[in-house]
C-alpha cells in the first residue's frame, strides 16, 4: 500500500490525498501550539482524543441540520473528510467572557454575555490573526457579504446546539473557534473540528477558577493535567451521545 501524498500540514493536523480528489484523509497530531505558535509542546493521547470528540460532535451536528465536511472516522487519530476551499477566517462565538475579549475590553473573566458574540478573525499567522472590522473583511475579499451573513446564522446555531449538549455534559461552553470552507457546489460547511483545543470549556460542578479549566488554557497557562482533563471531556461526551 503507498503512502498517502501530504497535502498539508497545519499546528494540530496533517491533511492527506486519497484516490478521490473530493476526499482528504485528516490525521489529529498529538503537538500543542499556543500563542500563535510561539508556545509549543504535546499532549499526550492528544490526537486520539481531538478525533474522537470531533467525529461525535459533527455527527450530533450533521443530524440537527448543520453541514459539515465530516464523512467518518476511521482510524483512532484519522477522519474522512470532504475537500473545501477553506475561508480564511476564524469565526469565534463567545457566551462568557474570557481570553482576549477580556484584555481588549476590560471585562472581568466569567462575565456572562448578555446575548452569544460572534467574531471575525483573518487566518493569517504572519500578521498574528487579527480580529477584523465587517468593513475589513469585504476590503480584503475574505467572504462576500451573503457569505459573512450565512457563517453569521451558522455559528448562533451551532452555538445554540454545543451549548445545550455540552451542558448535558455537566460543561459551560465559554467560547470556541470555528472555520468553515465551499464545497463544489459553493455551499459552505463546517471544517477543521471542534475539541478542547478550539474551545473553551469549564466544568460546571467546579468553582475554582484554575480547577475548572477543561480545555487547552491548561496547557497556555501552565495549570497542568492537561491530560486528564481533555480525557475527562472525552468520556462526557461520549457517555451523553450513548444516552
Amino acid at each position: 500500500m503507498s503512502t498517502p501524498e501530504q497535502l498539508y500540514e497545519g499546528k494540530a493536523k496533517i491533511l492527506y490525498r486519497t484516490e478521490d480528489p473530493e476526499i482528504l484523509l485528516a490525521h489529529f497530531k498529538d503537538d500543542a501550539t499556543a500563542f500563535n505558535a510561539q508556545k509549543r509542546g504535546e499532549i499526550a493521547g492528544k490526537g486520539d482524543i481531538n478525533c474522537a470528540i470531533t467525529a461525535h460532535l459533527f455527527r450530533q451536528l450533521e443530524a440537527a441540520g448543520i453541514p459539515t465536511h465530516f464523512i467518518e472516522q476511521v482510524g483512532a487519530t484519522e477522519m474522512r473528510v470532504q475537500a473545501l476551499k477553506i475561508l480564511p477566517l476564524e469565526v469565534v462565538v463567545r457566551n462568557i467572557a474570557a481570553g482576549s475579549l477580556c484584555q481588549q475590553t476590560g471585562l472581568k473573566l466569567g462575565t456572562p454575555l448578555s446575548q452569544p458574540l460572534v467574531e471575525f478573525y483573518y487566518k493569517n499567522d504572519a500578521l498574528g490573526d487579527p480580529l477584523l472590522t465587517r468593513d475589513r473583511l469585504f476590503l480584503l475579499e475574505l467572504a462576500t457579504p451573503d457569505q459573512v451573513e450565512q457563517l453569521t446564522h451558522l455559528a448562533l446555531q451551532i452555538n445554540q446546539l454545543l451549548s445545550q449538549f455540552f451542558g448535558q455534559c455537566g460543561i459551560t461552553l465559554v467560547d470556541f473557534k470555528l472555520e468553515f470552507g465551499l464545497d463544489r457546489e459553493q455551499r459552505l460547511r463546517l471544517a477543521d473540528e471542534i475539541s478542547p483545543d478550539t474551545c473553551r470549556l469549564w466544568n460546571q460542578t467546579e468553582s475554582d477558577p484554575d480547577l475548572r479549566v477543561m480545555d487547552k488554557d491548561r496547557f497556555r497557562r501552565d495549570l497542568g493535567n492537561v491530560e486528564v482533563a481533555y480525557q475527562q471531556v472525552l468520556e462526557r461526551v461520549l457517555a451523553q451521545a450513548m444516552q
